[in-house]
């Protein structure tokens, strides 16, 4: 792939280059979790040297294939040959918005010191009782000053404050503490305790105030108290400060131990820090002699789960497990972040069956986790399935289970189920929150029930509930994809008046809201807008507005785009932008020129500001092409992938142009690194493809790019001998497909075999389907199959099912024209040149 998508990996991680297993259990163990044969080897970051030591057997683990085997290696981690593509991180552009660790923040801390006295819990039981009066709390310390067992039971104290957040009344009890404490060893110990609490609480501020007391006063150098400040840190997210911390305890002498790295790789999950970042940090600490435990790891799988590095996830996995360090339930967790965020679901549900071979219960946390992806996955039937799972387990539904829950049922449009959901989470004690009503409005708006959607909002306010910028942002996209364009502007204008700052992802939802109605330069005027305001545009704003490309009505803004940019510098341009909708102050304008210089702008913008393509760019450019009304249009936008990404275009202007073999291998190598992104990117790669060479008349081309996906599984259950599910397919890859299968029933019938009873073609449009409104698909399958004569009719109980019985599909095939109608041809052909002189179309192969 081009050095638009660099790799963030070194190829010399042990972690990284392993071949990963299927899911299987490991291999045996002591009872201490090691091998007594084969003792974990130290990690090494180069080539190691070559060893005549036997190959040792390695754990099988998951793969996102699923597929199962024993894998062998040398015990000193030996690389493999590193693959070719460094595609998977920045190809793919997902970035979870949701971590595990997150979850758990602010819990209580498990385990601890058991060596406080008994009167250390007579003395916290007093204090809870005195809460909010430091009076009555000075008065309780001063009665058990003389009975407490130095720091041990005043550590206790304190962490069992935090636990209960009385982070004011361990603040003071730590100051009582340490003003009467000489020895500065136990000093330290106090300080770095109550750093920790206040870190855990999220009181950042406090916490670095109390560390730099301690410094000051001489008793806070210490490896302990940096190490907690730079916990308190990374349990904020605040990955830079952590960093910033570490590298002043290193200037000041002092040596991070395992604490102190594991602290920081975690800041970095937390902090959405990219995998190199911590893999640098992981570096720096093998370096200087320290092995990983499983909270390094834990730690590591975070950061996966902020990248999307589904890969590097398993591979880290099973690297953990050769080593013989034992994964809980925090691993796991992670693990399932990382895949359901990925969209990679059989893995998900894999690593839930390893779980309980390994004893590990899955927890609230592990099934709202894995119920989030199958929601996000389309898989809404497993989602509820999950959550009936989790409660015949007798699993209490947390808040974000509950919430998850209610969005699935919002987003079906079954609104009197999902306002059940919030009965009965009122009823077990949580009551409605902002991601509550979010997802109501959200599941509302989506549904166009806006009275609704306004009677939400109101009740939000009158229950007191804060919106954030989410809330804003959902409703705002709502108005604009409704039309409700005065509506848009009042959200727009109280949002302004709260006083909330918009960041990219508020800008983005807008920008893809008004490119949903077809507003691309609108949307580019927003992309000015985020840049003159200094919020750096991300890729998907730039994806929304290259796949609005030839979607827009014959309207615009009656007076120029750039005149008006210039006239309103000091003003809000989205306020400007929302006024002239509302007002309907629209004429019509000449579409095709003037709007492909609009988006070639947009890409000369993302060459400026280095904003690195991902698949989903690609394929909004690709569908672009395949809107255009010439191929010189198309030509345009094809020249700018190649700019973005040499391979992508090579393939694509190969296949458009008709360069079969020459091209077919380079265009093999591609989707072995589409095929290694989550399904629904994956699949809206190979749609977008298909559909720009099916609309220059590539039809072979676009049944070959088809079958190869369908060969690759890029679409789920796309057909048997009796049905094609077509509901994944762009109207470009479903129609070549019918194609292909009524070929393969043409197969069956020329060999004397019979036919099913019923013949079926599925297009995913009916009762219950997602889409709202006419479906396209559905459209042009019935014209295709309408224009060959053929006898499939729509089915009375499913509109977007067509059938035909079997007999009758046979009668037609043997018809003496119907094989022709089915083969496909292409208009464009191999150009006359010395180096496609000879190329020759064969046999379009079949799965037959």
């Amino acid at each position: 792939m081009a050095s638009s998508t660099p790799p963030t990996l070194t190829t010399t991680k042990p972690y990284q280059n392993h071949h990963i297993q299927g899911l299987q259990n490991h291999h045996r163990r002591t009872h201490n979790g090691h091998n007594p044969h084969h003792p974990s080897p130290k990690v090494s970051l180069h080539p190691p040297t070559p060893t005549n030591k036997p190959p040792v057997p390695v754990p099988a683990t998951v793969t996102a294939g699923g597929s199962s085997s024993l894998q062998h290696r040398n015990s000193t981690f030996a690389p493999l040959s590193s693959s070719k593509s460094e595609l998977a991180a920045d190809f793919s552009g997902r970035r979870s918005t949701r971590f595990v660790s997150k979850m758990h923040f602010g819990r209580p801390k498990a385990g601890g010191s058991s060596r406080h006295s008994v009167l250390a819990e007579d003395a916290l039981q007093q204090l809870i009782r005195c809460s909010g009066d430091d009076r009555l709390v000075e008065s309780v310390l001063l009665n058990f000053q003389s009975k407490l067992c130095g720091s041990d039971d005043y550590n206790f104290l304190l962490r069992e404050l935090g636990n209960r957040n009385e982070w004011s009344m361990a603040i003071q009890c730590f100051e009582f503490a340490v003003s009467r404490e000489r020895r500065r060893t136990e000093q330290g110990k106090l300080a770095s305790s109550v750093i920790s609490v206040l870190g855990r609480l999220g009181k950042i501020d406090l916490a670095k105030k109390v560390f730099e007391t301690a410094v000051s006063q001489g008793y806070g150098n210490t490896v302990y108290a940096y190490s907690a400040l730079i916990s308190a840190y990374a349990k904020s997210g605040l990955c830079d400060d952590a960093i910033n911390v570490f590298d002043t305890m290193k200037l000041s002498g002092l040596k991070p131990n395992l604490v102190t790295y594991n602290a920081l790789i975690d800041a970095c999950g937390k902090g959405g820090a990219d995998f190199k970042r911590a893999s640098e940090i992981f570096d720096d600490m093998l370096n200087n002699g320290f092995q990983p435990d499983r909270i390094t790891y834990n730690s590591l799988l975070a950061v996966c789960s902020g990248g999307g590095l589904w890969e590097t996830a398993m591979n880290l996995f099973n690297e953990m497990s050769y080593r013989g360090i034992e994964p809980d339930i925090y691993t796991y967790n992670t693990l399932l972040d990382v895949a359901s965020s990925g969209g990679h679901m059989d893995s998900a549900f894999q690593i839930m069956t390893e779980m309980a071979t390994k004893n590990i219960m899955p927890n609230e946390v592990t099934y709202s986790t894995v119920i989030r992806g199958c929601a996000k996955s389309g898989r809404l039937d497993q989602a509820l399935g999950l959550v009936g799972e989790m409660k015949y387990a007798g699993i209490r539904l947390d808040r974000v289970s509950y919430n998850n829950l209610l969005a699935i049922y919002a987003s079906l449009g079954r609104f009197e189920e999902a306002l059940n959901v919030v009965k009965e989470m009122e009823n077990t004690g949580f009551r409605k929150d902002v991601v509550t009503y979010n997802a109501l409005l959200d599941g509302f708006g989506k549904q166009g029930r806006y009275d609704k959607v306004k009677e939400l909002f109101k009740r939000m306010k009158t229950e007191r509930v804060p919106a954030n910028l989410l809330t804003y942002s959902t409703l705002i996209s709502v108005y604009l994809k409704g039309g409700m364009y005065k509506d848009a502007t009042e959200m727009y204008k109280e949002f302004k008046h709260e006083g909330l700052k918009a960041d990219v992802v508020f800008y983005s939802e807008i920008i893809d809201s008004l490119c949903k109605k077809g507003l691309v330069e609108s949307s580019a005027l927003l992309l000015d807008e985020m840049t003159r305001k200094g919020i750096q545009p991300n890729v998907v704003t730039y994806n929304s507005i290259i796949n609005a490309f030839g979607q827009s009505p014959n309207t615009g803004f009656s007076n120029d785009p750039k005149q008006d940019a210039d006239a309103v510098a000091d003003e809000d341009r989205i306020i400007k932008v929302f006024e002239q909708l509302a007002s309907g102050n629209l004429s019509v304008v000449e579409k095709g020129r003037k709007e492909i210089i609009c988006v070639l702008g947009v890409f000369r913008k993302m060459h400026e500001l280095e904003i690195k393509p991902n698949v989903v760019t690609f394929s909004a450019i690709l569908n672009a092409c395949s809107r255009c009304s010439t191929f010189e249009e198309a030509s345009l936008l094809l020249d700018e992938l190649r700019l973005f990404d040499n391979q992508v275009y090579g393939v694509a202007h190969g296949l458009l142009m008709g360069y079969r073999e020459s091209v077919w291998v380079h265009a093999l190598s591609l989707f072995d690194e589409v095929k290694r992104m989550d399904a629904s990117t994956a699949s809206a790669f190979y749609n977008a493809l298909t559909d720009m060479l099916w609309h220059f008349g590539q039809k072979r081309g676009a049944q070959l790019v088809v079958l190869e996906g369908k060969r690759r599984q890029v679409w789920e259950n796309t057909w048997s001998d009796s049905c094609l599910d077509l509901h994944l397919m762009s109207s470009g890859a479903a129609r070549a497909c019918v194609h292909a299968w009524l070929l393969n029933i043409c197969s069956i019938v020329y060999q004397g075999h019979e036919l099913p009873a019923l013949l079926s073609i599925l297009t995913g449009w009916g009762k219950h389907s997602k889409v709202v409104g006419d479906c396209a698909l559905k459209r042009a399958i019935e014209a295709l199959l309408g224009g060959m004569g053929s006898p499939f009719r729509v089915a009375t109980s499913n509109i977007g099912r067509f059938i035909s019985p079997g007999p009758v599909v046979a009668a037609w095939i043997r018809e003496s024209n119907t094989p022709n109608l089915l083969l496909l041809q292409d208009d464009r052909r191999a150009s006359a040149s010395p180096q496609t002189s000879t190329f020759k179309l064969h046999p379009l192969p079949l799965p037959f």
